[in-house]
């Protein structure tokens, strides 16, 4: 696997300078800061691949610091923490984190989970390909301008709604849309609590587009949210 760049972010100069040391000599260029208002000033600034954030850290803890990430960028998030209640990992991955560590760590064991997702979001990225006209979504291909749909090069027949719940949702790649947010951008109208006409229509699209309708692949449902293509 080729290098990357890493942003590490940790207050405790300790750990800092452990995982420096295994980094480096894992081939990864290094940027470093102590807490997520540096964070972000150097993801700005910089490409990165991966983020490796703590929880506790001053000014901006690590939980703000990814939600303000997710907002914008899709590279995996890496979250490390000394609290290692179950509750405390559910927090870290509804908020977007991708992995969740506990301190004290095994250096090595960080170095393997950091390798595997590196590969996922690079195997994930070259199965995407978007443009203003075309998004390519893993065999998935939807042509914006004709409103064509195709999966694995077979076409698949939309009706006006449904093109435009399943481009909204693979434009928004990555992000959990609400039911909410996917009726008032289709419908562009008001949203009202008891409305399913949205799940119907995601049903409907599956029926049409996964090869296992039941167990989807490109629509996921984010239980108690909305959905998302990932």
């Amino acid at each position: 696997m080729r290098g990357g760049t890493i942003l590490l972010v940790d207050d405790e100069k300790e750990i800092m300078g452990l995982l420096e040391l295994y980094l480096k000599n894992e081939g990864f260029n290094l940027l470093t800061a102590s807490d997520g208002v540096e964070a972000l000033e150097l993801l700005n600034a910089n490409d990165v691949d991966l983020i490796i954030l703590d929880v506790m850290m001053p000014r901006m803890d690590g939980i703000e610091a990814c939600m303000k990430i997710r907002e914008k960028r899709q590279m995996p998030i890496i979250m490390l923490s000394a609290k290692g209640q179950e509750i405390d990992k559910i927090m870290g991955l509804s908020i977007g984190a991708d992995d969740y560590v506990v301190k004290p760590f095994s250096p090595l064991e960080m170095m393997a989970r950091v390798k595997s997702q590196l590969r996922r979001y690079r195997q994930l990225t070259a199965a995407y390909r978007s443009n203003d006209n075309e998004i390519v979504i893993d065999g998935l291909e939807i042509q914006v301008l004709t409103h064509k749909v195709t999966v694995d090069q077979q076409e698949v027949r939309l009706t006006p709604r449904e093109f435009a719940i399943l481009h909204v949702l693979a434009k928004n790649r990555g992000h959990v849309l609400s039911m909410e947010q996917i009726y008032e951008t289709v419908w562009n109208e008001p949203f009202y609590e008891s409305n399913n006409t949205v799940m119907v229509h995601i049903r409907k699209i599956r029926e049409k587009i996964e090869r296992d309708p039941s167990s989807p692949h490109y629509i996921k449902t984010v239980w108690g949210i909305g959905y998302k293509i990932e």
